[in-house]
């Protein structure tokens, strides 16, 4: 990418120091503690699947009784692990005996840490090749189909039934779609577990259950062949079952998650601790399994001003990328997020939008940004809406933008019909190809509205994330920087599922899955 803008490269090099002190603080303090949904994560990974007679997913049984005997900061796989050595069963023998109350993980004799790593790792050993296969697979149809070097068309579907998205999904990826994206059922960020196997019901959208995702998996593989291009699939990684869902992606291959650090905090009120602690475990899961994370700083713009609180934005993607790196997520999958969200009645709005995306991909060259579309002033207006759109394509294909999340004229009406979502992607199918080369042979005025914009918001940036430093990233939550929106360090749901971490504990996924930088 031909740098057009001249940024202050200074300033670029401030905030992202800023940035990766920021995240080097906080992860001092992730080290040293662990939550009921990364214990959860590592019972998934050894192996415990299913629910009980009271269809409690079986990792939710093991880890409130850890929680319940005041073990969580022992680890779920140091106690499975003793299980395992005293009765001989594997991990889902263990969970069922937990259940059935004929294991008690509170009284299990002493077993030393190399007896216990003995039995253990082996296990987890398995679930990481089982992963590596699916990327191996993933890269194989690859070879086979080659990969588009064109922004990836992304769309969504949203029906609250599984089997009627995949009719959707099937559909849209037919029409060109690159990306098919599972909208969660409205609340299931808040929900404390995963719901088990195949649903039909939920509210603007789908629950993301690991079946779900096997049989949406079958879905595109299946009509990918017949259309000879690879279609990649996208869900939730976020709320209270952050890492629990990616390891369920990792184990179904999915390829893209929504994975923001903080995005749980702002805007489901989930605690800051735990969202932190959470997002570490989640990503390490999404690198090893070759998952392009989405950040959701778009997200900021829908309550905040686009043109007062661009800054927030950059200075948000500098903190992800930081945070991302600290998990071992290389450049090349941090779909870092932002908008075009700045009201049309803006003068010179447009040029706004382009200075920022181009800042963007400037800043963070190797990474595949995730541009979201124009919906806060979206008014029904389906004809407004569908030019609006088409602003929004061309920004993206000027600037490099690679996953594109597709427009719908019909935004603030209803959930899109399939026939929607044709039109929004021959819409940028039209403008991809009649601009397919515009962005190489423009050049942006030095000293113009652009370059000027983009700098004015570099330096609000930089300067933003040296007062976070300063103050630290929980005092800064609870100033309601980011996105207009305070959040207390000891407020919001999912504190009490959070522990320090016992001098015996080791996560044996954290150890085989993290990628050395």
């Amino acid at each position: 990418m031909t740098e057009k803008l001249r940024l202050n490269e200074e300033n670029v090099k401030r905030a992202r120091e800023s940035a990766r002190r920021i995240a080097a603080d906080t992860q001092s303090f992730i080290d040293l503690h662990t939550t009921v949904t990364v214990e959860r994560t590592v019972c998934r990974l050894l192996g415990i699947d299913g629910v009980n007679a009271l269809d409690v997913p079986l990792p939710n049984v093991v880890v409130d009784h850890m929680n319940e005997k005041g073990l969580l900061g022992v680890g779920a796989a140091y106690l499975i692990g003793s299980a395992m050595l005293e009765t001989g069963l594997d991990p889902q023998g263990v969970a069922d005996g937990v259940d059935d109350g004929s294991i008690d993980l509170s009284k299990l004799p002493p077993h030393s840490i190399e007896e216990i790593r003995g039995v253990i790792m082996p296990v987890a050993q398995s679930t990481v090749e089982r992963i590596k296969k699916n990327v191996a697979k993933r890269d194989e149809y690859l070879s086979e189909f080659g990969d588009k070097t064109d922004p990836y068309l992304y769309v969504i579907v949203a029906t609250g039934n599984i089997y009627e998205d995949i009719t959707q999904a099937k559909a849209a990826a037919k029409q060109g779609a690159d990306i098919i994206a599972v909208i969660r059922t409205t609340g299931q960020s808040l929900l404390d577990y995963v719901p088990y196997g195949a649903t039909t019901e939920g509210f603007g959208g789908t629950y993301a259950t690991q079946e779900n995702f096997r049989l949406m998996r079958a879905a595109l593989d299946e009509v990918g062949e017949e259309q000879h291009r690879y279609i990649r699939l996208c869900n939730y990684c976020s709320g209270l079952c952050m890492p629990e869902i990616a390891a369920m992606g990792a184990l179904e291959r999915l390829d893209v998650m929504l994975n923001d650090a903080l995005y749980g905090i702002l805007f489901r009120d989930i605690n800051p601790q735990r969202t932190i602690i959470d997002q570490f475990m989640s990503r390490v899961i999404n690198s090893f399994a070759g998952v392009i994370i989405n950040t959701g700083e778009d997200n900021y713009l829908t309550t905040a001003d686009a043109v007062e609180e661009a800054h927030t934005v950059l200075a948000s993607q500098f903190l992800n990328e930081q945070f991302a790196l600290e998990a071992g997520l290389p450049e090349e999958q941090q779909g870092l997020g932002h908008a075009f969200e700045i009201d049309p009645d803006v003068e010179n709005g447009f040029l706004y939008e382009l200075a920022q995306a181009q800042m963007a991909r400037q800043i963070f060259p190797k990474a595949p940004l995730k541009y979201m579309p124009p919906t806060k002033f979206m008014t029904g207006n389906i004809f407004r809406g569908h030019v609006q759109d088409a602003l929004f394509n061309i920004v993206t294909i000027l600037t490099g933008q690679r996953l594109h999340l597709l427009g719908m004229l019909t935004e603030a009406i209803h959930t899109p019909f399939m026939s929607d979502r044709a039109l929004s992607i021959e819409n940028a199918q039209y403008i991809f190809r009649t601009m397919h080369d515009l962005g190489d042979d423009i050049t942006f005025r030095e000293g113009g509205i652009m370059e000027t914009r983009a700098n004015e918001v570099l330096a609000k940036a930089a300067d933003l994330l040296a007062e976070i430093e300063k103050m630290g990233l929980f005092a800064t939550l609870e100033k309601g920087i980011f996105a207009d929106i305070k959040r207390s360090r000891d407020g919001g749901k999912g504190l009490s599922g959070v522990t320090k971490k016992d001098t015996v504990y080791f996560n044996p996924f954290i150890e085989l899955m993290k990628r050395s930088l």
